[in-house]
Protein backbone atom coordinates (compact mmCIF):
# COMPACT_ATOMS: atom_id res chain seq x y z
CA UNK A 1 0.00 0.00 0.00
CA UNK A 2 1.28 3.46 -0.89
CA UNK A 3 2.13 5.65 2.09
CA UNK A 4 1.41 9.33 2.67
CA UNK A 5 5.12 9.99 2.09
CA UNK A 6 4.90 8.29 -1.32
CA UNK A 7 1.96 10.48 -2.28
CA UNK A 8 3.69 13.63 -0.98
CA UNK A 9 6.86 12.91 -2.95
CA UNK A 10 5.03 12.39 -6.23
CA UNK A 11 2.67 15.33 -5.70
CA UNK A 12 5.49 17.68 -4.67
CA UNK A 13 3.96 18.70 -1.34
CA UNK A 14 4.61 17.95 2.32
CA UNK A 15 3.30 14.77 4.00
CA UNK A 16 1.37 16.98 6.42
CA UNK A 17 -0.46 18.64 3.52
CA UNK A 18 -1.29 15.25 2.01
CA UNK A 19 -2.62 13.98 5.34
CA UNK A 20 -4.84 17.02 5.82
CA UNK A 21 -6.19 16.90 2.26
CA UNK A 22 -6.94 13.16 2.44
CA UNK A 23 -8.72 13.69 5.76
CA UNK A 24 -10.77 16.55 4.30
CA UNK A 25 -9.46 19.05 6.85
CA UNK A 26 -11.90 22.00 6.54
CA UNK A 27 -9.32 24.47 7.91
CA UNK A 28 -6.66 23.68 5.31
CA UNK A 29 -6.13 26.40 2.72
CA UNK A 30 -4.72 25.01 -0.52
CA UNK A 31 -5.70 25.50 -4.15
CA UNK A 32 -8.15 23.21 -5.93
CA UNK A 33 -5.35 22.26 -8.34
CA UNK A 34 -3.19 21.11 -5.43
CA UNK A 35 -6.05 19.07 -4.02
CA UNK A 36 -6.70 17.49 -7.39
CA UNK A 37 -3.02 16.63 -7.82
CA UNK A 38 -2.93 14.92 -4.41
CA UNK A 39 -6.15 12.98 -5.02
CA UNK A 40 -5.03 11.92 -8.49
CA UNK A 41 -1.66 10.71 -7.18
CA UNK A 42 -3.39 8.83 -4.36
CA UNK A 43 -5.74 7.15 -6.84
CA UNK A 44 -2.89 6.45 -9.24
CA UNK A 45 -0.72 4.79 -6.58
CA UNK A 46 -3.73 2.73 -5.55
CA UNK A 47 -4.21 1.65 -9.17
CA UNK A 48 -3.72 -1.98 -10.18
CA UNK A 49 -3.61 -3.25 -13.75
CA UNK A 50 -6.31 -5.90 -13.88
CA UNK A 51 -6.32 -6.38 -17.64
CA UNK A 52 -3.68 -6.60 -20.30
CA UNK A 53 -4.12 -6.35 -24.04
CA UNK A 54 -2.02 -6.23 -27.15
CA UNK A 55 -4.66 -4.46 -29.22
CA UNK A 56 -3.59 -1.54 -31.27
CA UNK A 57 -6.98 -0.14 -32.21
CA UNK A 58 -6.99 3.52 -33.20
CA UNK A 59 -10.18 5.39 -32.49
CA UNK A 60 -11.46 8.70 -31.20
CA UNK A 61 -13.81 8.49 -28.24
CA UNK A 62 -15.76 11.29 -26.59
CA UNK A 63 -15.82 11.07 -22.78
CA UNK A 64 -18.84 12.92 -21.38
CA UNK A 65 -18.79 13.45 -17.62
CA UNK A 66 -21.69 14.69 -15.57
CA UNK A 67 -19.40 15.89 -12.76
CA UNK A 68 -17.34 19.06 -12.88
CA UNK A 69 -13.87 19.32 -11.32
CA UNK A 70 -15.13 20.53 -7.94
CA UNK A 71 -17.72 17.77 -7.67
CA UNK A 72 -15.13 15.19 -8.70
CA UNK A 73 -12.89 16.25 -5.79
CA UNK A 74 -15.78 16.13 -3.31
CA UNK A 75 -16.58 12.52 -4.25
CA UNK A 76 -13.56 10.67 -5.65
CA UNK A 77 -15.63 7.84 -7.11
CA UNK A 78 -15.76 9.39 -10.57
CA UNK A 79 -12.12 10.44 -10.40
CA UNK A 80 -11.15 6.78 -10.17
CA UNK A 81 -13.30 5.87 -13.16
CA UNK A 82 -11.85 8.70 -15.24
CA UNK A 83 -8.26 7.74 -14.42
CA UNK A 84 -8.98 4.15 -15.40
CA UNK A 85 -10.47 5.27 -18.72
CA UNK A 86 -7.51 7.53 -19.51
CA UNK A 87 -4.89 4.92 -18.64
CA UNK A 88 -6.47 2.10 -20.60
CA UNK A 89 -7.13 4.39 -23.57
CA UNK A 90 -3.47 5.37 -23.56
CA UNK A 91 -2.45 1.70 -23.53
CA UNK A 92 -4.71 1.00 -26.52
CA UNK A 93 -3.70 4.20 -28.34
CA UNK A 94 -7.29 5.46 -28.31
CA UNK A 95 -7.80 9.21 -28.32
CA UNK A 96 -10.10 10.38 -25.52
CA UNK A 97 -11.62 13.86 -25.65
CA UNK A 98 -13.20 14.99 -22.35
CA UNK A 99 -16.26 17.19 -22.38
CA UNK A 100 -18.97 18.08 -19.91
CA UNK A 101 -22.57 17.67 -21.04
CA UNK A 102 -22.92 21.45 -21.12
CA UNK A 103 -20.15 21.69 -23.74
CA UNK A 104 -21.86 19.38 -26.23
CA UNK A 105 -23.84 22.18 -27.91
CA UNK A 106 -20.58 23.63 -29.20
CA UNK A 107 -19.14 20.32 -30.37
CA UNK A 108 -17.91 20.33 -33.98
CA UNK A 109 -15.73 17.20 -34.14
CA UNK A 110 -17.01 13.72 -34.97
CA UNK A 111 -16.17 10.73 -32.81
CA UNK A 112 -16.16 6.97 -33.31
CA UNK A 113 -17.78 6.33 -29.95
CA UNK A 114 -19.05 7.90 -26.75
CA UNK A 115 -18.42 7.00 -23.13
CA UNK A 116 -21.11 8.67 -20.99
CA UNK A 117 -20.10 8.58 -17.31
CA UNK A 118 -22.61 9.52 -14.63
CA UNK A 119 -26.35 10.00 -14.28
CA UNK A 120 -28.49 11.36 -17.09
CA UNK A 121 -32.12 12.19 -17.78
CA UNK A 122 -34.03 10.52 -20.62
CA UNK A 123 -33.62 13.64 -22.76
CA UNK A 124 -29.88 13.62 -22.13
CA UNK A 125 -29.65 9.91 -22.98
CA UNK A 126 -31.31 10.58 -26.33
CA UNK A 127 -28.97 13.47 -27.10
CA UNK A 128 -25.86 11.53 -26.10
CA UNK A 129 -26.87 8.58 -28.26
CA UNK A 130 -27.15 10.89 -31.27
CA UNK A 131 -23.47 11.88 -31.05
CA UNK A 132 -22.09 8.57 -32.32
CA UNK A 133 -23.35 5.20 -33.47
CA UNK A 134 -21.56 3.42 -30.63
CA UNK A 135 -22.20 4.55 -27.06
CA UNK A 136 -21.61 3.02 -23.65
CA UNK A 137 -23.16 4.35 -20.45
CA UNK A 138 -20.88 3.92 -17.43
CA UNK A 139 -22.30 3.78 -13.91
CA UNK A 140 -25.74 4.37 -15.38
CA UNK A 141 -28.29 1.79 -16.50
CA UNK A 142 -29.68 2.76 -19.89
CA UNK A 143 -30.24 -0.86 -20.90
CA UNK A 144 -34.04 -0.53 -20.90
CA UNK A 145 -33.68 2.36 -23.35
CA UNK A 146 -31.69 0.05 -25.64
CA UNK A 147 -28.11 1.13 -24.89
CA UNK A 148 -25.07 -0.75 -23.62
CA UNK A 149 -24.51 -0.11 -19.93
CA UNK A 150 -21.71 -0.81 -17.45
CA UNK A 151 -23.04 -0.83 -13.90
CA UNK A 152 -22.08 -1.83 -10.36
CA UNK A 153 -23.80 -4.76 -8.62
CA UNK A 154 -25.34 -2.66 -5.84
CA UNK A 155 -27.45 -5.54 -4.53
CA UNK A 156 -24.39 -7.64 -3.79
CA UNK A 157 -22.50 -4.62 -2.47
CA UNK A 158 -25.19 -3.70 0.04
CA UNK A 159 -25.36 -7.31 1.21
CA UNK A 160 -21.59 -7.34 1.74
CA UNK A 161 -21.71 -4.08 3.69
CA UNK A 162 -24.50 -5.29 5.94
CA UNK A 163 -22.63 -8.55 6.38
CA UNK A 164 -19.65 -6.73 7.90
CA UNK A 165 -21.97 -4.96 10.35
CA UNK A 166 -23.75 -8.23 11.13
CA UNK A 167 -20.41 -9.80 12.05
CA UNK A 168 -20.12 -7.22 14.85
CA UNK A 169 -23.42 -8.52 16.28
CA UNK A 170 -25.09 -5.13 16.03
CA UNK A 171 -28.79 -5.23 16.90
CA UNK A 172 -29.87 -2.03 15.16
CA UNK A 173 -28.85 -0.92 11.68
CA UNK A 174 -29.24 2.42 9.97
CA UNK A 175 -28.38 3.97 6.63
CA UNK A 176 -26.99 7.33 5.56
CA UNK A 177 -27.91 8.05 1.93
CA UNK A 178 -27.18 11.01 -0.31
CA UNK A 179 -29.23 12.99 -2.80
CA UNK A 180 -28.63 13.51 -6.52
CA UNK A 181 -30.62 15.14 -9.32
CA UNK A 182 -30.20 15.27 -13.07
CA UNK A 183 -28.41 18.36 -14.33
CA UNK A 184 -31.10 19.47 -16.79
CA UNK A 185 -34.51 18.76 -15.26
CA UNK A 186 -33.41 18.48 -11.63
CA UNK A 187 -35.17 15.11 -11.51
CA UNK A 188 -34.37 13.14 -8.37
CA UNK A 189 -32.12 10.14 -9.03
CA UNK A 190 -33.09 6.98 -7.16
CA UNK A 191 -30.20 5.26 -5.37
CA UNK A 192 -30.60 1.49 -5.75
CA UNK A 193 -28.59 1.00 -2.54
CA UNK A 194 -31.51 2.40 -0.52
CA UNK A 195 -33.90 -0.14 -2.04
CA UNK A 196 -31.55 -3.05 -1.42
CA UNK A 197 -30.77 -1.87 2.12
CA UNK A 198 -34.46 -1.83 3.05
CA UNK A 199 -34.91 -5.30 1.56
CA UNK A 200 -31.78 -6.82 3.12
CA UNK A 201 -31.73 -5.30 6.61
CA UNK A 202 -34.49 -7.59 7.88
CA UNK A 203 -32.51 -10.66 6.83
CA UNK A 204 -29.42 -9.39 8.67
CA UNK A 205 -31.05 -8.23 11.93
CA UNK A 206 -34.25 -10.25 11.98
CA UNK A 207 -36.12 -6.97 12.34
CA UNK A 208 -38.01 -4.84 9.86
CA UNK A 209 -36.46 -1.70 8.42
CA UNK A 210 -36.75 1.14 10.95
CA UNK A 211 -37.23 4.54 9.27
CA UNK A 212 -36.00 6.18 12.49
CA UNK A 213 -32.50 5.09 11.52
CA UNK A 214 -32.61 6.31 7.93
CA UNK A 215 -30.76 9.58 7.33
CA UNK A 216 -30.79 11.64 4.13
CA UNK A 217 -27.84 13.89 3.29
CA UNK A 218 -28.15 16.68 0.73
CA UNK A 219 -25.35 15.33 -1.47
CA UNK A 220 -22.70 12.59 -1.65
CA UNK A 221 -19.96 14.69 -0.05
CA UNK A 222 -17.98 14.75 3.18
CA UNK A 223 -19.63 18.00 4.27
CA UNK A 224 -23.12 16.66 3.54
CA UNK A 225 -22.39 13.52 5.57
CA UNK A 226 -21.08 15.65 8.44
CA UNK A 227 -24.17 17.86 8.49
CA UNK A 228 -26.60 14.95 8.23
CA UNK A 229 -24.97 13.15 11.13
CA UNK A 230 -24.88 16.30 13.23
CA UNK A 231 -28.63 16.58 12.74
CA UNK A 232 -29.11 12.90 13.60
CA UNK A 233 -27.19 13.39 16.85
CA UNK A 234 -29.59 16.17 17.84
CA UNK A 235 -32.72 14.19 17.04
CA UNK A 236 -32.34 10.98 19.00
CA UNK A 237 -30.80 7.56 19.51
CA UNK A 238 -28.40 6.27 16.87
CA UNK A 239 -28.22 2.70 15.57
CA UNK A 240 -25.32 0.45 16.57
CA UNK A 241 -24.29 0.07 12.94
CA UNK A 242 -24.47 2.58 10.08
CA UNK A 243 -24.25 1.73 6.39
CA UNK A 244 -23.27 4.76 4.28
CA UNK A 245 -24.01 4.98 0.57
CA UNK A 246 -20.55 6.41 -0.17
CA UNK A 247 -17.17 6.76 1.49
CA UNK A 248 -17.48 10.54 1.38
CA UNK A 249 -20.68 10.36 3.43
CA UNK A 250 -19.06 7.90 5.85
CA UNK A 251 -16.01 10.13 6.35
CA UNK A 252 -18.25 13.10 7.09
CA UNK A 253 -20.39 11.06 9.47
CA UNK A 254 -17.28 9.80 11.24
CA UNK A 255 -16.09 13.36 11.81
CA UNK A 256 -19.41 14.34 13.37
CA UNK A 257 -19.54 11.26 15.59
CA UNK A 258 -15.98 11.71 16.85
CA UNK A 259 -16.60 15.41 17.49
CA UNK A 260 -19.58 14.40 19.64
CA UNK A 261 -17.34 12.18 21.78
CA UNK A 262 -18.52 8.82 20.39
CA UNK A 263 -16.13 5.97 19.73
CA UNK A 264 -15.95 4.14 16.41
CA UNK A 265 -16.64 1.22 16.20
CA UNK A 266 -17.33 0.68 19.93
CA UNK A 267 -20.35 3.01 20.11
CA UNK A 268 -21.31 2.85 16.45
CA UNK A 269 -19.75 0.86 13.61
CA UNK A 270 -19.46 2.43 10.16
CA UNK A 271 -19.30 0.96 6.67
CA UNK A 272 -18.86 3.06 3.53
CA UNK A 273 -19.18 2.29 -0.16
CA UNK A 274 -16.70 2.59 -3.07
CA UNK A 275 -13.30 2.27 -1.27
CA UNK A 276 -11.86 5.48 -2.66
CA UNK A 277 -8.14 5.91 -2.08
CA UNK A 278 -8.54 8.07 1.05
CA UNK A 279 -10.66 5.46 2.89
CA UNK A 280 -7.56 3.73 4.25
CA UNK A 281 -5.91 6.98 5.36
CA UNK A 282 -8.68 8.55 7.45
CA UNK A 283 -8.87 7.93 11.20
CA UNK A 284 -10.28 5.46 11.99
CA UNK A 285 -9.64 3.74 8.67
CA UNK A 286 -12.91 3.05 6.89
CA UNK A 287 -14.46 -0.36 6.38
CA UNK A 288 -16.14 -0.22 3.01
CA UNK A 289 -17.53 -2.03 0.01
CA UNK A 290 -14.91 -1.80 -2.71
CA UNK A 291 -15.85 -0.84 -6.23
CA UNK A 292 -12.87 -1.29 -8.54
CA UNK A 293 -13.35 2.14 -10.10
CA UNK A 294 -10.11 2.18 -12.08
CA UNK A 295 -10.90 -1.26 -13.43
CA UNK A 296 -14.44 -0.09 -14.20
CA UNK A 297 -12.88 2.62 -16.34
CA UNK A 298 -10.62 0.06 -18.02
CA UNK A 299 -13.56 -2.21 -18.83
CA UNK A 300 -15.42 0.77 -20.28
CA UNK A 301 -12.61 1.42 -22.76
CA UNK A 302 -12.26 -2.25 -23.69
CA UNK A 303 -16.02 -2.52 -24.19
CA UNK A 304 -16.25 0.53 -26.45
CA UNK A 305 -13.24 -0.77 -28.39
CA UNK A 306 -15.07 -4.08 -28.90
CA UNK A 307 -18.17 -2.23 -30.06
CA UNK A 308 -16.13 -0.24 -32.57
CA UNK A 309 -14.44 -3.37 -33.89
CA UNK A 310 -17.64 -5.37 -34.28
CA UNK A 311 -21.19 -4.12 -33.97
CA UNK A 312 -23.27 -6.17 -31.54
CA UNK A 313 -26.80 -7.26 -32.62
CA UNK A 314 -28.36 -6.35 -29.26
CA UNK A 315 -27.47 -4.09 -26.31
CA UNK A 316 -25.68 -5.56 -23.34
CA UNK A 317 -25.56 -4.81 -19.63
CA UNK A 318 -22.29 -5.58 -17.88
CA UNK A 319 -22.45 -5.81 -14.10
CA UNK A 320 -19.28 -5.34 -12.03
CA UNK A 321 -19.00 -7.11 -8.69
CA UNK A 322 -17.92 -5.52 -5.41
CA UNK A 323 -15.78 -6.70 -2.49
CA UNK A 324 -16.03 -6.20 1.27
CA UNK A 325 -13.00 -4.46 2.81
CA UNK A 326 -12.87 -4.55 6.60
CA UNK A 327 -10.84 -1.90 8.44
CA UNK A 328 -10.98 -0.14 11.82
CA UNK A 329 -14.41 1.48 11.58
CA UNK A 330 -16.26 -1.85 11.72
Amino acid sequence: MATIKDIAKQAGVSPATVSRVLNYDPELSVTEDTKQKIFEVAESLNYTKHLKTNRNYRASVLLVQWYNQQEELEDLYYLGIRLGIEKKAQQLDIEVVKKSYQELDHLDAKFDGVLAVGKFSKAQVTKLASLAEQILFVDFDAYEEGYDSLVVDFKKGVHQGLGMLHDRKVKTLGMLAGSEVTKDTQERIVDARVKFFKEDVAQVTGQAFNPQYFYQAQAYTVEAGFQAMQQALKVGTLPQGLFCASDALAIGASRALLAAGLKIPEDIALVGFNDVSVAKYVTPSLSTVKVYTEWLGEVAVLTIADKLAEKAPVPRKIMVATEAVRRSSC
